[in-house]
């Protein structure tokens, strides 16, 4: 083991979210870790000079910078600026205040979307910045280039054990449910169950049906996380990701099925597909030994019930 966690505080960086709180919700059941959080409104992470304070007030000996601005397709199409600005922000105060109190490690979350649109599948490490990313949301995975790209410069030149993971396309408790800025699963999520409960006999699907994607149970992308934390400190990136994909059109039956939904699902080609395929090559971390365990179909259950206590709550 490089970097044993137990007896370390820990910053979770974005501990509300979707992933933040399922490395929070591990760590907590280990109970060997000193946990930090902050809320945004006790800290806003863009703030450099306040990012700062907290780093030196706290000292945390390690960091998961899980917190970003995010959102689905049209989110991303429609707000180019804000989330190239936001991230670049909260990643550099983040990063910088980590370097500023000498972080023993930092992990960086990126995103598979900073790969090259049409990169050769399964997708390599290798392939960053080897051609055109996808147009629909480049200005976050410009951003998280420039954070990647930063923690790989800190590690190379000053020996810093700052680490990136990139995951792929997650779900699961926690997720965002809105009907316009989230991802595909709960944005199916949500709409099936309005259409189970209100009766409607159809619904519709967004593209297609034909891209191929990629999925990770959230729960194991925390796993994938605290495990590199602990094991893995090479400059380079590393993915993370379960080695399985399925058209979006066999993915909306899945969802359809989870949720109870029996009506007939019509597809909308009006509506941007995305990338045509991305899937991961996740043998790098597969090497050290991590393996996803939560199948779409569980996965998706689970998924449900979180999204059920969200509008029950």
């Amino acid at each position: 083991m490089v970097f044993d966690l137990a007896g370390k505080s820990v910053f979770i960086a974005g501990h509300n979210g979707m992933v933040g709180g399922a490395v929070l919700r591990l760590l907590k059941q280990r109970g060997d870790v000193r946990l930090i959080t902050a809320s945004r409104r006790q800290l806003d992470l863009r703030d450099e000079h306040a990012v700062g304070a907290f780093f030196t007030n706290h000292r945390p000996d390690a960091c998961v910078l899980a917190a970003a601005r995010v959102g689905g397709i049209i989110a991303n199409s429609a707000n180019k600026v804000g989330f190239l600005y936001d991230n670049l922000r909260l990643q550099n105060a983040v990063i910088g205040a980590a370097r500023a109190s000498d972080t023993e490690r930092l992990l960086f979350l990126g995103s598979s979307c900073i790969y090259p649109k049409l990169a050769d599948q399964p997708i390599r490490e290798d392939s960053l910045l080897t051609g055109p990313l996808e147009p629909t949301n480049d200005a976050y995975a410009i951003a998280k280039i420039a954070g990647l790209k930063l923690c790989e410069f800190l590690n190379r030149e000053e020996g810093r054990a700052y680490i990136s993971a990139q995951p792929c396309n997650l779900y699961g408790p926690g997720d965002n449910y809105h009907p316009t800025t989230s991802h595909v699963i709960p944005g199916l999520i949500r709409r099936f169950h309005e259409a189970k409960h209100s009766r409607a006999s159809e619904t519709f699907i967004w593209g297609t049906g034909t891209p191929l994607r990629e999925f990770l149970y959230v729960d194991d992308l925390a796993k994938a996380l605290v495990f590199l934390l602990e094991n893995y400190k090479d400059p380079g990136l590393i993915n993370v990701g379960s080695g399985e994909e399925i058209s979006i059109g066999d993915l909306a039956g899945l969802v359809a099925e989870a949720v109870g939904y029996e009506g007939v699902l019509k597809l909308d080609p009006s509506k941007p597909d995305g990338t045509p395929r991305k899937l991961m090559d996740s043998s790098k971390i597969r090497s050290y030994g991590w393996r996803s365990r939560t199948s779409l179909q569980e996965g998706l259950r689970h998924a449900y019930a979180d999204y059920l206590s969200v509008i029950e709550a």
